[in-house]
């Protein structure tokens, strides 16, 4: 099959710069993530190893003078015989970096990379510790406001209690891996003219491990973990926006033989509220008043996020007029201060009348023109139509 251009690959020109290389990897590594891509899975894992085979290129000095002079053929054989494979890659830090931040990235190098194994610094990855886990819990504006403390079902693995994690059975224990020799790593050479190819995988026997297992625990099969479903204890802070993820450190899934175990990421949902919209801090609120309230000035109770509070209508108050009631907002997540309750007042309308209401309506129209001024009756306007 006929590769495609690296620079197409990436979507970028051929004189991009190393800066504009990393963003386009950056961009589509994100979009071909197999937890984010809207897709086949397979599709996802195929087209990130292409992007990721283009930056291997591009983002390196050597090869990429090397293919922009002579194409495919001068960096194929840096790969080895089979092609570009995940243990060609040497950039795990720079997917670290895109998905560290997050407990999903670890699941990048896991499937590429190898069970067992996680990005680290210094260009190789190390030991995994516990796979992170994610929980979506769904609060009313008014929990949001309040904060509360909420019981978090957790169906996670735990150390094996039959063999402490080792595991393997009481007595067994682990043996050098036969197949790679304890490297966790085999190689595969091949000679062609006077070259020869070399090329590194992980070692299929072991995977990585560089140790197989004499005897394997009977209650775990050897994973050294179980499933368990527990509860954890989440204290949700007083403000809590929309979109927020709360960590809870080592709540995920136990580490292999012993490795710290991974966390365990709350993302909060506020739900939409029926009177409140919501903006950072402020709420915002319609207050429907009666048109005498808006021409003769009052008072009207309106809904607070904690119960209410009396609005001070002026004389003459338009609709559409936005008054602000300072400290009736959210509180700030850190604790000081809140924010204001805006109130946009609009003009109740009577669709209803009585004959009385409709004659005093039109005894008032006689007394001023449209604008509500005191203008000579011949130029007055009329105000309401019946």
């Amino acid at each position: 099959m006929t590769k495609k251009d690296y620079y197409e690959e990436l979507g970028v020109e051929k004189g991009a710069t190393k800066q504009e290389v990393k963003k386009a990897f950056r961009r589509l590594a994100k979009k071909y993530h197999p937890d984010i891509y809207d897709g086949d899975p397979k599709e996802a894992e195929e087209k990130f190893k292409e992007i990721s085979e283009a930056y291997e290129v591009l983002v390196d000095e050597d090869k990429r003078a090397k293919y922009d002079a002579y194409g495919h053929e001068a960096v194929d054989g840096t790969f080895g015989s089979g092609g570009f494979q995940w243990s060609d890659f040497t950039h795990y830090d720079d997917i670290q970096d895109i998905f560290g931040n997050f407990f999903q990235g670890d699941d990048i190098f896991q499937a590429f990379f190898g069970p067992g194994m996680r990005g680290g610094r210094g260009g190789r990855p190390r030991r995994a510790r516990g796979a992170d886990m994610r929980y979506d819990l769904e609060l009313t504006l008014e929990e949001a406001f309040e904060g509360k403390k909420v019981e978090v079902p957790v169906d996670r693995q735990v150390e094996c209690p039959a063999c402490k994690g080792r595991r393997t059975e009481a007595g067994s224990g682990v043996r050098t891996c036969p197949t790679c020799g304890g490297h966790g790593q085999v190689r595969h050479a091949s000679q062609t003219g006077f070259s020869t190819f070399i090329r590194i995988e992980t070692c299929p026997k072991c995977r990585g491990e560089g140790q197989v297992l004499e005897d394997p625990c009977k209650k775990c099969h050897g994973r050294g973990t179980v499933p368990k479903t527990s509860t954890v204890l989440l204290t949700i802070p007083e403000g809590i926006d929309n979109g927020t993820n709360l960590r809870v450190t080592g709540e995920g899934d136990a580490g292999p033989m012993g490795t710290e175990s991974g966390d365990l990421y709350v993302v909060v949902h506020v739900k939409d509220h029926d009177l409140f919209e919501r903006e950072g801090l402020d709420l915002f609120l319609r207050k429907a008043i009666s048109f005498p309230t808006a021409a003769l000035g009052g008072e009207t109770e309106v809904k607070t996020i904690e119960g209410s509070a009396m609005l001070k209508i002026p004389t003459g108050t338009q609709a559409g007029t936005v008054f602000k009631l300072r400290g009736k907002g959210m509180p700030h997540l850190g604790g000081h201060g809140r924010g204001d309750l805006y109130v946009k007042v609009d003009i109740m309308v009577p669709k209803d009348l009585t004959a009385k209401q409709k004659e005093l309506l039109r005894e008032l129209e006689g007394t001023f023109d449209g604008s509500g001024s005191n203008a000579p009756k011949e130029k007055r306007k009329g105000f309401f139509q019946f």
